[in-house]
């Protein structure tokens, strides 16, 4: 007898019982009322798990979103629906989310600050001209693959739009929006999804979608990538690196205007500079000259690194060799804050300061309001960023690809779509992703002359969240308002 039940635990019941248990939909739904422009604006909030499964019905991973619907104006069909996130690879919304689209932000001044760190009304949200849904890809936030599944099948260019894609279809589905404008935004590798994910909801689902926003891009990482032979990322990372020294106060010369910096910047990148570079030994030593000297009245850096740099400086060096002399660094995502190392001598900076400044103020918050305010209760770890644990990511369409272009499938897009306008959002002090390089790349897409107009490029004099200083995120928001509304 104890031999048949000990059979009996161990055979194909028992195994079955074994297994992990598939995820379930989580949701919590509550209702709440903003302030925007002076007016009160009710809406309703849902924070949920959604399943996604295999042909087979199996599933493979819950994602978890955050969608507000605003319920005093009028038929949800009527109404533009955004979906948003942000990049990394890794990163979850938690940025955009709670520093510029949602209805409640994070309370962060321009600069360093200490806890607690506090919510407030974010009167420069978008929920009174668009429905919102904040999404967090499979391994950040809340999402995770479905026990059994193995993660980095998600970790990957095309498998991340698939998945997102698939997010977006259901959500549409089920809350009855096939009808509704559709928008996407999205940040830093957040925009190369939106640009991909444009072209797939089109070709795979037949959803067309009439905006996209592209806040601090990356198109091209042919821009972004130095390499032997590739001289772009250097060019193109110069008026950022202008920008810097001026903040800074690091030329030894008076200019009369950022702007007109800029401009001088960019025409030496992609003027002489560029000659320079792409002639190399046969540029002559009277041109390299010249153009040395030009670089050091624009960047603020000494004749002797640039020379030892070969006129190619990295952002990494940049950081470290700008403020050299007062013991400081700048940082790579907004190259205003500045980090204090324990070695002045060393190549690389030990941490990028700008990232410090808003690390703890977004963690702090989005734990707090989704469970206190959104009431969303679970146990499981929020990863704000998680960008270790999702490399190495594959940046190519069918295997590794140095030089990711999403910027072709943009151009496909508003091809087919005439009517689909893109907003491009630039820092000026964002290392992450220069300006000039994400401007570049729109400039270069090919697209036809006809659909010219329906490309706006906006600059602010702030980093990569540009957001954090008040003036870039009101100016952005209103900005995102005339892209809702197709102006």
């Amino acid at each position: 007898m104890m031999r048949a039940v000990q059979e009996q635990e161990t055979g194909p019941e028992a195994k079955q019982q074994e297994r992990p248990a598939p995820p379930t939909e989580q949701e919590s739904i509550t209702e709440h009322t903003v302030q925007i422009g002076g007016r009160a604006v009710a809406y309703r909030a849902e924070a949920r798990t959604t399943v996604l499964r295999n042909e087979a019905g199996g599933a493979r991973a819950a994602m978890f979103t955050v969608a507000y619907t605003r319920t005093d104006a009028g038929s949800g069909e009527e109404r533009p629906l955004t979906f948003a996130f942000n990049g990394g690879p890794g990163s979850s919304s938690a940025w955009l989310h709670l520093g510029l689209l949602g209805p409640r932000r994070v309370d962060v001044p321009d600069g360093p600050t200490a806890a607690p760190y506090r919510l407030r009304d974010n009167d420069a949200s978008l929920l009174d001209v668009s429905d919102l849904v904040l999404i967090d890809p499979v391994s950040t936030g809340y999402s995770r693959a479905a026990a059994g599944e193995d993660a980095a099948q998600f970790h990957a260019f095309r498998q991340d739009v698939e998945s997102v894609a698939e997010l977006v279809r259901l959500h549409t589905t089920r809350a009855g929006r096939w009808r509704s404008p559709k928008l996407l935004v999205g940040e830093s590798y957040g925009t190369v999804r939106a640009a991909a994910l444009a072209r797939h909801l089109q070709e795979r689902h037949g959803m067309e979608v009439s905006g996209v926003g592209l806040i601090s891009a990356v198109l091209l990482y042919q821009t972004a990538r130095p390499a032997l032979g590739n001289d772009l990322p250097y060019l193109l990372a110069l008026p950022t690196y202008a920008a810097t020294a001026w903040y800074h106060r690091a030329l030894d010369r008076q200019v009369e205007s950022l702007a007109g910096l800029l401009d001088e910047a960019r025409e030496l990148a992609l003027g002489d500079y560029a000659s320079v570079l792409l002639r190399g030994p046969r540029a002559g030593a009277d041109a390299r000259r010249s153009v040395l000297q030009r670089l050091v009245s624009v960047t603020g850096l000494s004749p002797a690194f640039l020379e030892a740099c070969d006129l190619r400086v990295t952002p990494p060096r940049f950081f470290k060799e700008l403020l050299r002399s007062r013991r400081r660094t700048v940082g790579r995502l907004d190259t205003r804050f500045t980090g204090i190392d324990a070695d002045a001598a060393g190549e690389v900076a030990e941490y990028d300061p700008s990232y410090a400044v808003i690390q703890g103020p977004f963690t702090a918050a989005v734990n707090a309001y989704l469970r206190t305010e959104l009431g969303f209760e679970t146990d499981a770890l929020y990863e704000v960023l998680n960008a270790d644990r999702v490399r190495p990511w594959s940046f190519g369409e069918d295997g590794d690809n140095r030089f990711l272009d999403v910027a072709s499938a943009l151009r496909q897009t508003m091809s087919r779509s005439p009517g689909l306008r893109v907003l491009l959002a630039s820092g000026v002090y964002d290392l992450a992703t220069p300006f000039a390089a994400a401007e570049w790349s729109l400039e270069h897409m090919g697209l036809d002359e006809s659909l010219a107009g329906n490309v706006r490029m906006e600059r602010y004099e702030a980093g990569h969240m540009m957001y954090i200083h008040a003036p870039s995120r009101d100016r952005l928001a209103q900005d995102l308002r005339s892209l809702v509304a197709g102006a």
